[in-house]
């Protein structure tokens, strides 16, 4: 527990909370905790937020819900006739 002269230095009272609140949120983010008070007591406390849990990966979860053509990246000869006898600039419009 910090020491009473310790937690004073670090409350900021409410009206400069509201004028500087973009600051507070930036110190918050690398952080710290800021403590917003009222008459001389402490009324609130911005903390940063938990990490949230990132999601257990499975593997195998896909298996059997996706379908690939065994010729899915075989040439198409049409595409590429299209391509081989386009202009080199777009059409202008």
């Amino acid at each position: 527990m910090p020491k009473a002269a310790d937690w004073k230095k670090k409350v900021v009272n409410i009206a400069e909370a509201k004028a500087q609140l973009s600051r507070l949120i930036e110190r918050v983010e690398r952080g710290e905790v800021v403590l917003i008070g009222r008459y001389g007591r402490v009324v609130a406390k911005l903390v940063p937020p938990e990490a949230a849990p990132k999601p257990k990966r499975v593997p195998g979860v896909w298996k059997g819900k996706v379908w690939i053509a065994p010729d899915f990246d075989e040439p198409n000869a049409e595409i590429s006739r299209m391509i081989e006898e386009s202009p080199l600039e777009p059409a202008a419009r």
